[in-house]
This record gives structure tokens, C-alpha cells and sequence, in this order.
């Protein structure tokens, strides 16, 4: 898979993976940064591209309400530099 463009379900037995999103960077399993273009979301480093159509996306993911229901846990950072893994053990979610 080449980039992380993702596709926001509103079914989760439609998502590849479930996400939720945490309110502190140090909660996270990954930091995310939501890129402007598709091209800038590249690899698997948190580089995110929100399609507009699911068949564009590489990943459909739906987000739930609570940390236990996750199999990510995200947090939104403000600047491309500051996306990353903070478990590496996880990165087979997003391949």
C-alpha cells in the first residue's frame, strides 16, 4: 500500500480499522497528521489524506467513542514533523 489516504465510514463492519481518537499526544499509539493533498501521504508514518470517496482510500476506518473499542488509538498533531508511531507494534493496522 502506498500512502495512508483514508475513507471515514459511518458502519463499523465497513472499516478495515476501528480508530479513536485521544485527547493527549502520550495516550496515542500513533500521531496523525491530516495532509491537504494525497500525493503528501505517503508511507506508513501518520501522514494522513481523508478522501472523498471510499474506493480512492487505501484504508476505511471507523471511529469509535471509547479507547477499549480501538484497534488505534490516534491523537491529531498540529504539524507534519510531529507525525509518528509511539508503538511500532501496531503499524500492520495501516499496511
Amino acid at each position: 500500500m502506498q500512502g495512508q489516504k483514508v475513507f471515514a465510514v459511518d458502519r463499523d463492519y465497513k472499516a478495515d480499522i476501528k480508530v479513536f481518537v485521544a485527547d493527549h499526544d502520550y495516550k496515542a499509539d500513533l500521531l496523525v497528521f491530516k495532509v491537504d493533498r494525497d500525493y503528501k501521504a505517503q508511507g506508513n508514518e501518520g501522514l494522513w489524506f481523508f478522501t472523498d470517496r471510499d474506493y480512492k482510500a487505501d484504508k476505511k476506518v471507523y471511529f469509535v467513542d471509547a479507547d477499549y473499542k480501538a484497534d488505534l488509538i490516534i491523537y491529531v498533531v498540529d504539524s507534519d514533523y510531529k507525525a509518528k508511531w509511539r508503538d511500532a507494534s501496531l503499524q500492520h493496522w495501516m499496511w
